[in-house]
């Protein structure tokens, strides 16, 4: 009791030293810069430990269940043999179905930015006074110059791993990838940056949400307009479509995270179960 309990708060410690691993990653694919090297390597060594120790807690989990603290399934031979993947599924439509409709938050906030950089007008903003915002913003000026968002287009990056965690092609490499096609996809390989931006995005989206609602009833002082935007309900609404878009990216990459987990959840070979697996025609590989 007193290790799970120790590990469970090392765990919030240091997740929450990780929450800025979202804003570093799209810092790096808009191009941005860094504003602190310290800060993101503080950033980057919270975010290996926190997830050091959600694999302690796992094999710890399993093992106070009985279970192989490597695939937790329960066997009595050696865990240290061959492995039995299954093999590329797609996500049920249940998750599909889910995952989707939280992606659709995205739209209002992508919508008004692309309307923006495209030099339109919408809620209060005009084009000439998000151009003169964007200014000097190093590569993401220039997206802007060309009518793209920085931060739109790394949203789509997340709207890539999200789809990749629900079919086929995200288990094993698709025919359009040089050298690797047909080949097995490593499970941490998307698991990883989807727990890690999916957990700091739907934390970032509620705090967002809750602000919103908090300033529209007066809860707390409402919104200073900033430059573009001329009034605090303007501002209000933009905050909550913010919040709408980053809560349900990071939730929908939750969900379809988990259920790619179970999908690829593999067994030892020595295990209860892999007769079974392997009759289904489950490919068994070396570690």
């Amino acid at each position: 009791m007193v290790v799970s309990v120790a590990l469970a708060a090392s765990l919030l410690v240091f997740g929450a030293g990780a929450l800025g691993v979202t804003e570093i990653l799209v810092t790096l694919v808009t191009l941005s810069g860094i504003e602190s090297a310290t800060g993101v390597v503080q950033i980057l060594l919270n975010t290996s430990g926190a997830g050091l120790l959600l694999m302690t807690v796992v094999a710890h989990r399993r093992r106070r269940r009985g279970g192989c603290p490597r695939c937790g399934h329960p066997h009595t031979r050696a865990g240290d043999g061959p492995l039995v993947h299954p093999g590329a599924s797609m996500a049920s439509a249940r998750t599909q179905v889910t995952a989707y409709v939280l992606m659709c938050g995205l739209v209002p906030w992508a919508g008004l930015k692309t309307i923006w950089t495209l030099g339109g007008d919408a809620l209060g903003v005009t084009a000439e006074g998000w151009r003169k915002l964007n200014e000097g913003a190093g590569a993401a000026g220039s997206l802007a110059s060309a009518g793209l968002d920085a931060s739109v287009m790394a949203a789509l990056l997340g709207v890539f791993l999200l789809t990749g965690l629900m079919y086929r092609w995200g288990m094993a490499f698709p025919r359009w990838t040089p050298f690797l096609s047909g080949r097995r996809v490593p499970r941490l390989l998307p698991l990883v940056p989807a727990w890690l931006t999916g957990g700091a995005l739907s934390v970032y989206g509620v705090v967002l949400n809750v602000m919103a609602l908090l300033s529209a009833i007066r809860v707390i002082p409402a919104f200073e307009p900033k430059p573009p935007f001329t009034t605090s309900a303007d501002l209000t609404w933009m905050v909550w479509f913010g919040g709408l878009a980053f809560g349900g990216l990071g939730f929908a990459l939750i969900v379809a995270a988990r259920s790619y987990a179970a999908r690829t959840r593999y067994i030892c070979a020595s295990a209860d179960t892999a007769e079974a697996a392997g009759s289904d025609g489950v490919d068994v590989e070396a570690r």
